[in-house]
C-alpha cells in the first residue's frame, strides 16, 4: 500500500499548488474590479481647506424653546410657526453647572461624599 500512496502524493501536492494559484488569481481580479469601480481618489485642488477666519469653534449658549400659541383649537403641525418644528430662542446667559468642591462627583466615583 505505501507504493500506491507514495505515487498520490505528489498529484495532490500538484492538485493542492494548483487551487491556491486558482484562489489567488481569483481574489486579485476581483479586488481590481471593486478598485475599478471605486469613485477616484480627490485631486489634492478638491481637498477640503480650512475657512478663511481660522477653525470653527463651537458655540455654547443657554437655548430657551418658543412658546406654544394658545388657542381654543388644536393646531396641526403646519399651523405652528416654521417649519413645525419647535423653535428655540437664546436664553438668559447662564454659567454652566458645576458641582460643589468637595462633593463625591457622579455616583460610585470613589469620592468621599459631601456631609
Amino acid at each position: 500500500m505505501t507504493t500506491g500512496t507514495a505515487r498520490l502524493s505528489p498529484g495532490l501536492v500538484v492538485a493542492g499548488i494548483v487551487v491556491l494559484a486558482l484562489l489567488i488569481g481569483m481574489f486579485l481580479l476581483g479586488s481590481r474590479k471593486v478598485r475599478d469601480n471605486d469613485s477616484r481618489r480627490p485631486r489634492p485642488d478638491e481637498q477640503p481647506r480650512m475657512p478663511e477666519g481660522g477653525p470653527v469653534r463651537e458655540v455654547q449658549e443657554h437655548r430657551e424653546p418658543e412658546a406654544m400659541p394658545r388657542t381654543d383649537e388644536r393646531l396641526t403641525p403646519h399651523e405652528l410657526k416654521g417649519t413645525g418644528n419647535a423653535g428655540t430662542r437664546s436664553g438668559a446667559a447662564e454659567g454652566r453647572p458645576r458641582w460643589d468642591e468637595g462633593g463625591s462627583g457622579g455616583f460610585g466615583s470613589g469620592g468621599p461624599g459631601a456631609h
